[in-house]
């Protein structure tokens, strides 16, 4: 896309072009007639980003709105409506009278992401939905509804397993050296008394999108901006998610270099992480 300058410069050579015009030689910026270039080089840029933009949107609309694809079936798993009836041979639900303002608190799913599973002919749909800025699982009534309602709008064929996990567990082993006139021994700012190393942390994982990839290497230069921070290293860290069938957290497994999250997401467990802070 061309930039202001681009189209201005570009106007100035097309100028060039017509002896006619050649009366205008001013070089001043304030000249009368390089307003004017200057004037209609600022339409022309404005109307090519409205086009832009438009094109965009259009695209987007297309992607979303082609059947059969993953991001299709997010699309439906977002426009989940938890109350409402499903108007018949339709995958639009019965709330007419209300407002998008008040449909809003009952469209529960605020996270998905939809992937193929890798063995057999299935989509795997992640959801979460959120309740003070913290992700969690829906309820089991809710995911319940929110099954039939993906068997009801779901192509004929299509198998789906809904994951409605809590979040995968991550335990962070750390060995901070610090600058000990800005972070004492336990990893207070001695300025402010909070705790720079695990704010960092939880930035750091509300950062990653929904069924993002966690890599090691980008949580460690969050750590390296932090003020009184010299140097982190980081020892390893180590996560573990809901067992479906045990119903509980299985064995912990180290993480190597990166891990897409079994639940969509990850939550830091601080108790069961060390951090030491180190001169």
């Amino acid at each position: 896309m061309r930039t202001l300058d681009e189209i201005y410069n570009s106007l100035l050579e097309r100028k060039a072009t017509y002896p006619a015009l050649d009366a205008l030689n001013s070089t001043s910026n304030t000249a009368v007639w390089r307003n004017i270039l200057y004037v209609v080089a600022f339409l022309i840029w404005t109307h090519e980003q409205i086009f832009a933009q438009h094109k965009q949107e259009v695209s987007q609309q297309i992607n979303e709105e082609k059947a059969h694809t993953p991001k299709w079936y997010r699309k439906m798993a977002l426009a989940f409506q938890h109350g409402f009836p499903l108007l018949i041979d339709s995958d639009q639900f019965d709330n007419r009278g209300l407002s998008a303002e008040e449909i809003l608190p009952y469209k529960i799913i605020k996270y998905c992401a939809v992937t193929e599973a890798e063995k057999e002919s299935r989509l795997i749909i992640k959801i979460a939905t959120e309740s003070g800025g913290i992700l969690q699982p829906i309820t089991e009534d809710q995911k319940t509804a929110f099954e039939y309602y993906i068997s009801e709008v779901r192509d004929a064929g299509v198998q789906t397993t809904v994951i409605n996990y809590l979040p995968d567990k991550l335990r962070v082993f750390l060995k901070i050296k610090r600058d000990p006139n800005v972070i004492d021994s336990n990893g207070v700012s001695i300025i402010t008394g909070n705790e720079p190393v695990k704010e960092a942390l939880q930035q750091f994982m509300k950062e990653l999108p929904f069924n993002g990839e966690l890599i090691l290497n980008k949580m460690v230069d969050k750590l390296q901006i932090i003020d009184g921070v010299i140097n982190p290293h980081l020892i390893t860290v180590k996560t573990a998610w809901i067992d479906p069938i045990a119903g509980n957290y299985g064995s912990y497994e180290i993480i190597e270099i990166s891990k897409i999250p079994v639940s969509g997401y990850f939550t830091i467990d601080f108790e069961n992480s060390e951090i030491e802070y180190v001169v």
